[in-house]
């Protein structure tokens, strides 16, 4: 069975615990490649700072180099709000059965997983991939979410054959996209926080050079 997975989020800009978690969970699964998905009105109330032709052009700038990691435009072809359901559905009218697609997010953004559009109809569109993020291990959300600890399987171990939440404990930068945007209006470096070509294309369009209302998360995808 062909296996879709997908991390998807605003990457407003993209950084390296983004490309940590697309890594961690291509790995912890087996698969072959991961899609990057940006996000082309994301369901925040406020903008992101950085277009979504930007945000885009960055998240395939951060996969060059790295064949198992791909960007895909499914959600810059919809002018409409960017929501992880309505994803899903997309790819279910395309035929692919939700034990076939992974939906990869950090252990933070799935913390509130309760107040995404159509909670808790998505969690069996797809499995959800839950990688660990500094400070929030995978371990975390059994307690966190009690009502959904039994639908949680620990990797690695056998896929399930039904949708569930798999979670992977790993290592991940520790670094955010808020942090990124505020070292750049200081003129510090982010070196290391994102990857190199990213940060040349930030500084040749002057990306974040002024302060404006960010978007409220930095990957989910409510």
């Amino acid at each position: 069975m062909n296996r879709l997975a997908l991390l998807g989020g605003t990457f407003d800009p993209i950084h390296c615990g983004h490309l940590d978690i697309a890594c961690a969970a291509r790995e912890a699964l087996g698969l072959d490649r991961v899609w990057l998905v940006p996000s082309h009105m994301p369901p925040h109330r406020h903008a992101p700072q950085a277009s979504a032709a930007h945000r885009f052009a960055m998240a395939a700038l951060a996969a060059e180099g790295d064949p198992g990691i791909l960007v895909s435009d499914i959600e810059m072809l919809d002018a409409s709000p960017s929501y992880t359901s309505s994803t899903l559905a997309k790819l279910a009218d395309k035929g692919l059965a939700g034990s076939a697609v992974f939906f990869i997010t950090g252990a933070d953004a799935f913390r509130e997983i309760e107040t995404w559009k159509d909670f808790p109809a998505i969690l069996h569109a797809c499995h959800f991939v839950v990688v660990s993020r500094p400070g929030v291990p995978v371990a975390s959300l059994r307690d966190d979410l009690p009502s959904l600890s039994a639908r949680m399987v620990d990797l690695p171990a056998p896929i399930p054959s039904e949708p569930a939440i798999l979670l992977v404990e790993a290592v991940t930068a520790d670094v955010s996209s808020t942090q990124v945007r505020q070292k750049v209006r200081e003129g510090g470096t982010i070196e290391g926080m994102v990857p190199a070509t990213v940060a040349a294309y930030i500084r040749k369009q002057a990306l974040y050079q002024s302060e404006q209302a960010p978007a409220q998360q930095d990957h989910t995808h409510a």
